[in-house]
């Protein structure tokens, strides 16, 4: 006996069932090998954990809306890594929960910004970006400058990271308790640069 597609075609229900199975079975064959893949669940040689201050700056970036016009994922083509460096791969990410690899490029990707600017560059591009760069279309910060951080929620978000990655060597409980204290009185202006200054140093 033939099997009728016109049985499936003209039942809804039925239709529905075998495309939920059938991209259930696709997203299963796809997904699932990443899962017990070294290149993918485990952390670059020589990749360092963010710092406290550096988490609260992911945070800010995250909360600024910067991934709306920032990737954070150079694709392996040659215009790519001429102009941004080596391309992206997983495990660069895989401490950031999101990760913030993104597509929308209005402004340019942020994978390997690290040391590639001074802080005091990236203080004064954030403020007002166009007293560096007069074609920007980026909004400016200047709040940022005026926010104090008080570091309250910091040591929780670090033992959250660590509860996320039990294999890795991320945070002690010293550095843990200590957060607070660290990242108290700093500006949510020198969080963000700190965070944009740790990417894109674990691969040259």
């Amino acid at each position: 006996m033939k099997f009728n597609h016109e049985l499936v075609e003209k039942n809804i229900g039925l239709l529905g069932i075998f495309t939920v199975i059938a991209i259930s079975f696709g997203s299963l064959v796809e997904i699932t090998p990443l899962l017990f893949q070294k290149d993918t669940t485990e952390p670059l040689d020589g990749q360092i954990p963010y710092t406290a201050l550096q988490i609260e700056g992911r945070d800010i970036y995250v909360r600024e809306g910067c991934y709306n016009c920032h990737s954070q994922m150079i694709r392996p083509l040659r215009a790519e890594t001429e102009r941004y460096g080596h391309y992206s791969v997983a495990a660069e990410s895989v401490w950031d929960h999101p990760f913030q690899w993104g597509s929308k490029r209005t402004g340019p990707d942020l994978a390997r910004v690290g040391g590639r600017y001074s802080d005091k560059w990236h203080e004064v591009h954030l403020i007002d970006p166009r007293a560096v760069v007069p074609q920007s279309n980026m909004p400016g910060f200047p709040w940022l400058a005026e926010n104090i951080l008080d570091g309250e929620l910091t040591g929780k978000k670090m033992s959250i990271l660590r509860s996320l990655h039990p294999n890795d060597d991320m945070y002690t409980d010293e550095e843990i308790a200590d957060a607070q204290q660290v990242v108290e009185g700093k500006t949510e202006l020198q969080a963000l640069i700190a965070y944009l200054q740790s990417l894109g140093h674990a691969l040259k």
